[in-house]
């Protein structure tokens, strides 16, 4: 079986192997957090970041650990990324912080990173490992952003509100609003209205997948044309 290339390792993790949305992977911090897009976007980089940390580390390491222990070993690998990007969250994102709670140390958890330990880094060389965990970690994150933008637009009226718990006070200019009047869907931003969004997510790139297959198929002759009749 022949290796995948670099434009295929990114194209499975940024579409068609998306965690969120194909492997449905890491769902329970994906749900739980994305009632707006600020705290998708602090999420899905703190994710991406362990994500692309664990992957290198574990494809550097990958000859020296014997398969009898090498899902503890991943699991403290992660485990210590996971707490450094804690710490780091809590000194300088401290309000963002608060607001994720426990699921910055809930990643340790998260089903997609010990996934792609074991699968790929496991039994491929870093540079391939990190494009992996990058591109795996950007389709999350995109997911994330995209679901909690939703929910947050369609649930409060407004967009990127927040946005300074991450850039700082110059950020809130970044803030988009339906206007004052608009009085909010709050099923959108309740536990049910993050399911119903990642389900219409996950329909929306069913049918576009599906355009794109029906668009490269080769189109089939006709028996009335010439070389049918050839044939």
């Amino acid at each position: 079986m022949s290796e995948k290339t670099y434009r295929e390792i990114v194209s499975d993790g940024l579409w068609n192997n998306n965690q969120a949305l194909v492997a449905l992977l890491g769902l329970c911090p994906l749900l739980a957090v994305t009632s707006s897009a600020v705290n998708g976007l602090g999420l899905g980089l703190a994710t991406t970041l362990v994500l692309t940390l664990s992957n290198t580390t574990v494809s550097l390491i990958r000859n020296l650990v014997r398969p009898e222990i090498r899902l503890p070993v991943f699991v403290l690998v992660i485990a210590s990324f996971v707490t450094a990007v804690e710490l780091s969250m809590n000194a300088w994102f401290h309000g963002l912080y608060k607001v994720l709670g426990i699921f910055i140390p809930l990643i340790v958890t998260n089903c997609a990173i010990i996934g792609r330990a074991e699968a790929f880094a496991a039994h491929n060389p870093v540079p391939r490992a990190l494009a992996d965990g990058l591109s795996i970690g950007i389709g999350f994150t995109l997911v994330l952003v995209t679901l909690g933008g939703m929910r947050e637009l369609v649930g409060q009226g407004t967009l990127f509100s927040d946005m300074h718990l991450m850039f700082g006070e110059g950020a809130r200019g970044l803030e988009l609003s339906v206007g004052d009047d608009y009085p909010g869907v709050l099923l959108a931003i309740l536990p049910p209205g993050a399911f119903l969004g990642l389900g219409l997510l996950i329909a929306l790139k069913n049918v576009i997948d599906d355009r794109l297959k029906r668009r490269q198929q080769p189109h089939r002759v006709s028996a009335d044309t010439p070389e049918a009749e050839a044939a």
